[in-house]
């Protein structure tokens, strides 16, 4: 590889990383401002007032046409063990690229 051949391929690296970057510092804060919905949605999955929504809806009295994807347990549950794998893989991607350095 000549010289003009390496700068011209550590340049596109620089962007590329650099995109990337940018990219997930982004996804980052729209991740972290989030956060505090999942708690709200943590609490009340499982809690007396989710129990009784839930009754009420086996109980057919909720509109038909409601969305209650939120009275079922699979998918509260998917959202935050979602949430626990990503803070995981966040916690050993951040470990490995310190590791790196």
């Amino acid at each position: 590889m000549t010289r003009i051949e390496r700068i011209q391929a550590m340049e596109a690296l620089l962007n590329e990383t650099g995109d990337a970057v940018e990219a997930l510092a982004n996804a980052l804060e729209d991740y972290a401002s989030i956060q505090a919905k999942i708690h709200r949605l943590s609490k009340y999955y499982g809690s007396d007032q989710w129990y009784d929504d839930r009754a009420v809806d086996d109980a057919g009295k909720l509109p038909a046409d409601l969305k209650r994807g939120v009275l079922t347990e699979d998918l509260i549950y998917d959202v935050l063990v979602g949430n626990r794998e990503n803070a995981i893989r966040m916690l050993e991607l951040g470990t490995e690229i310190l590791k790196r350095l």
